[in-house]
């Protein structure tokens, strides 16, 4: 057997792309990426410019037994019909996020990849991010005490982009978009503990089609609150994450890894002076004394976002267990069924 997996991407747009040129230049000893097929001719052009053979039909693609591994990267509202195809072919498959708009979607599509003994995952790129893995650095080290509430946020000021994403029918809105990373993210922290409920608002500012944004509040077992944040309408953006526990303080400003860690050094000391808040006093809002706090700086973790390809490989070729399981992909979407429950109702949602 070789060790090299042949590829194909069926819809070769931003994210297509970004799969064919990241793997072909970075992995070229693992995955040998033959091919690509878009219904536009734009793009047909644009993969054979790559250097990338551009199939004249997905039945072509799907037919050629040098593919080994296809990559949807397509609109929403088509990933289950396509991903059953390339099952079917006898193909291991990942696909964009997010994998379908429904828990019934989802279910007939692992039923086909149970039936052919298939791969099939979701892309979750995010969880490589370096802001994400940042904290979780700071979740692992534990010395923050028990983290009791996380802000996770994303902010923009341009509305949903004028494609596909904007059309309901099309499985747009920043629910489905940004919103599917920030909820992956935030189930990985989470980890096992359990969502107990929900309460969500979405928005319409720019767009009466699909959500242009949505905020919720989490809140898990063990006494843990998580709020995340997707808006569109901002032109003042708030931190990218904001990390409260027992012990400190933490801000993550961007993807950047911008920001700081606060936290006490002195629980003794309690020394406090009171000070002017607008037209009243108060020692409640008042600063520490600066020797009872301790700032220092964030954790630079690893992250290495084709770790998810190499994962691949040695799933498709030794059997390893996938990064991206069925049962992660089930609780996400699950939970944005929620998400659009309580939006639309106006009432927090119980869970698990």
């Amino acid at each position: 057997m070789q060790n090299k997996i042949g590829m194909a991407v069926i819809g070769y747009g931003g994210m297509g792309s970004h799969h064919a040129r990241n793997v072909r230049l970075k992995r070229p000893g693992k995955f040998d990426v033959i091919g690509t097929f878009d219904i536009r001719e734009e793009r047909q052009k644009a993969s054979r410019a790559f250097g990338l053979t551009p199939y004249e039909s997905r039945e072509a693609l799907l037919s050629d037994p040098k593919i080994e591994l296809v990559v949807v990267a397509t609109p929403n509202d088509v990933h289950k019909e396509i991903v059953i195809d390339a099952l079917r072919h006898g193909k291991n498959v990942i696909c964009e996020k997010p994998v379908t708009m429904t828990s019934a979607d989802l279910e007939d599509m692992i039923a086909v990849a149970n039936e052919t003994g298939m791969l099939f995952t979701v892309h979750q790129n995010r969880r490589w991010d370096p802001d994400f893995r940042t904290v979780m650095a700071i979740r692992d080290s534990n010395t923050m005490g028990h983290i009791f509430h996380v802000e996770s946020r994303v902010h923009g000021s341009r509305g949903i982009p004028s494609d596909w994403r904007n059309q309901k029918e099309h499985g747009g809105g920043m629910l489905l978009d940004w919103g599917i990373h920030l909820l992956d993210q935030m189930l990985q922290y989470a980890g096992e503990r359990r969502l107990l409920r929900l309460y969500a608002q979405l928005t319409n500012v720019t767009n009466e089609n699909c959500d242009d944004g949505f905020r919720v509040h989490c809140t898990f077992e063990g006494d843990t609150s998580y709020i995340v944040e997707v808006l569109t309408s901002n032109f003042i953006s708030l931190p990218r994450w904001y990390v409260l526990g027992e012990n400190g303080s933490a801000v993550v400003k961007d993807w950047t890894r911008r920001g700081k860690i606060i936290k006490v050094s002195d629980w003794e000391n309690r020394e406090c002076v009171p000070i002017r808040a607008g037209v009243g006093i108060t020692k409640t809002m008042a600063p520490r004394n600066k020797s009872t706090i301790r700032r220092y700086r964030l954790p630079h973790p690893k992250c290495d976002w084709m770790e998810y390809y190499d994962n691949i490989h040695d799933v498709i070729r030794n059997g390893a267990a996938p990064f991206v399981t069925h049962d992660q992909q089930r609780r996400l979407i699950r939970l944005c069924e929620a998400i659009f429950e309580s939006g639309e109702t106006g009432k927090t949602v119980e869970l698990e």
